[in-house]
């Protein structure tokens, strides 16, 4: 799940406020909790409780199938794409984090006096 803002992932909407904010009927949004498309929190009482972030991909979801004409299969794998892909994201971002440090790390040691080697020329 991501975390785009603080709170992005805390569940707070019932599935009558969830369905009416994306313009779905509560079966659409069973029908995509049961097919996999979606996971809601669940509280105490049993009750779905939606996130913004679940909002998020409800309306993903409606655009793919209402607006692109994708069917309901191909609106699974182009999501499980997109989350895929942003994972692969991230983890660029921590790899490229952790290349900077281990950078820093052997210019220092080097006697902070930039080298000619491969890091200079940004290969690294």
């Amino acid at each position: 799940m991501s975390t785009e803002q603080p709170g992005w992932d805390e569940p707070c909407f019932v599935i009558s406020i969830a369905a009416r904010m994306v313009g779905l009927n509560i079966q659409s949004l069973r029908y995509y909790e049961r097919t996999g498309l979606l996971s809601p929190s669940r509280s105490s009482g049993n009750i779905r409780l939606y996130s913004p972030f679940d909002i998020g991909r409800l309306r993903r979801i409606k655009t793919l199938i209402s607006d692109m004409g994708v069917n309901l299969a191909g609106a699974e794998v182009i999501l499980r794409l997109t989350d895929r892909l942003a994972e692969m994201e991230a983890l660029v971002a921590s790899l490229g984090a952790e290349v900077e440090v281990m950078r820093a790390r052997l210019q220092e040691e080097a006697g902070g006096t930039p080298s000619t080697g491969r890091a200079d020329r940004g290969i690294l």
